[in-house]
């Protein structure tokens, strides 16, 4: 014999889940990267160009460092992270470092999305 509940639609629960940062959400980030043109030293400014094909990293939320996500600045340097929930977001890209040896140093910046659609991080200077 098969047992069936019935239960009046009336009596279920529904349970919601925190949205937690990441996609899916219908804000963005959005921002520009411009290269440095420097001299050997990283003293003197030789020209500045929008930082077209730069890769762009995001992290979601704040527990680890590791990227969950990369895209390529346009040939503008402008650059766009849509479709994200609302929270706390980091964003970096890499530079040049003359005091890391002749290495890279990323370029951080954190920045929080809320219900708009669009959050501007403002343009990120990198030096090459």
């Amino acid at each position: 014999m098969k047992l069936i509940a019935i239960i009046p639609l009336g009596l279920l629960l529904f349970t919601a889940c925190k949205k937690v940062e990441g996609e899916g959400g219908s804000g963005s980030i959005t921002g520009k990267i411009n290269i440095q043109d420097y001299n050997v030293n990283q003293t003197v400014l030789l020209s500045e160009y929008p930082g077209a094909k730069e890769d762009i990293y995001i992290i979601y939320g704040t527990g680890d460092n590791t990227f969950d996500d990369k895209i390529e600045a346009s040939y503008d340097g402008s650059f766009e992270f849509k479709y994200l929930e609302p929270g706390t977001y980091t964003i970096f890209a890499y530079s040049d470092c003359l005091t890391c040896n002749g290495g890279e140093e990323a370029i951080i910046t954190t920045i929080t999305v809320d219900k708009k659609k669009a959050t501007d991080v403002g343009t990120i200077n990198l030096k090459k």
